[in-house]
């Protein structure tokens, strides 16, 4: 079973704000308990004032600095971003944790943020999904651009790379036009772990497609073995391996865990893990800390010992994101 840990860095009114020596502690411990990976919410809480200490990639690079195993995952909109520099910045974030990177990237529009990106009005739903669709196709394609083995940085011969694996993307679509490639290495991973939540009826066709990861919502043991069937089945269709995806049920965490609900999330043709959310609030992460990781190590759910090095690795996904 694969475990990841939601966090919401975003503190509203009246509550105490998380600084970098508490987010690191946490994810440290989060770590050691055997957690897959760390999902650093990028997002505002809807219809509250909120204050966000860091904006969430730099965050991941400082979080790189004191781990060594953990996946470390950012949010970061579409809509407050340009593909090109959104794809440098991870793939950069890559390199710096050794593979453990990854976007979280959703498909749910926030008219709030619009609004600071010269687009008050925001997006009709249909222009945004389109939008979006492009600007992850963009980013992924930028990601592929080098080979593994494109650089070759030889003095004597005065060759920086292989023109022969270096890959121009050229796109040119509706809402964006980028030539490419990018001007960092290749990943260590192949490509950034690519997690996908939010998603409505009309994306899934597009997620099964793209995603690494796709995170979906609490409901009955019989509703998320529907939804992953219903996941799994589109994956197939779209011509990727059932394997290739992960899919994850996110579930609010609590200071117990029972054993009944564990059989249920881990039994036989369910969902391959569990994603706990968790607010910006230092005694809910302290209780998750000191209560649940311990309870989920116990169960046997969650191990210290990882398959390889890279987050790919750890969750049994191939380099690059290939299915």
């Amino acid at each position: 079973m694969h475990l990841a840990v939601s966090l919401d860095i975003a503190a509203t009114d009246g509550q105490a704000g998380l600084d970098f020596r508490r987010i690191a502690g946490f994810v440290r411990k989060a770590e050691a308990a055997g957690i897959d990976m760390v999902v650093v919410s990028d997002a505002a809480p809807s219809g509250a004032r909120s204050t966000s200490p860091f904006e969430a990639t730099t965050l991941l690079a400082a979080l790189a600095t004191v781990t060594d195993k953990i996946g470390l995952v950012a949010g970061a909109s579409t809509l407050a971003h340009q593909p090109y520099n959104l794809a440098r910045r991870f793939a950069s974030l890559d390199i710096i944790s050794h593979g453990r990177a990854g976007w979280s990237a959703t498909m749910v529009q926030d008219p709030r943020q619009a609004a600071n990106f010269s687009r008050p009005e925001g997006f009709s739903d249909d222009d945004f999904r389109r939008r979006a669709e492009e600007f992850i196709g963009i980013v992924q394609g930028l990601w592929r651009g080098w080979d593994a083995d494109a650089l070759l940085f030889e003095k004597a011969g005065g060759r920086f790379h292989d023109p022969q694996k270096m890959h121009l993307l050229d796109h040119k679509g509706e809402f964006f036009s980028v030539r490419g490639p990018l001007n960092v290495a290749r990943s260590p991973q192949g490509t950034p772990v690519l997690v996908m939540s939010g998603l409505s009826e009309a994306d899934l066709d597009f997620a099964v497609r793209v995603a690494d990861v796709v995170l979906i919502a609490e409901g009955s043991p019989e509703a998320t073995k529907a939804a992953c069937d219903d996941l799994r089945g589109r994956a197939l269709a779209a011509g990727r391996e059932p394997n290739a995806m992960k899919v994850l049920m996110t579930v609010a965490a609590g200071t117990e865990l029972k054993a009944d609900r564990v059989a249920t999330w881990s039994g036989p043709n369910r969902c391959d893990g569990l994603n706990f959310t968790l607010p910006a609030d230092p005694p809910a992460l302290e209780a998750f800390a000191d209560r649940v990781l311990p309870e989920l190590q116990r169960r046997g759910l969650a191990q210290s010992a990882r398959a390889g090095a890279t987050l790919r690795q750890h969750l049994g996904l191939e380099a690059g994101g290939k299915p």
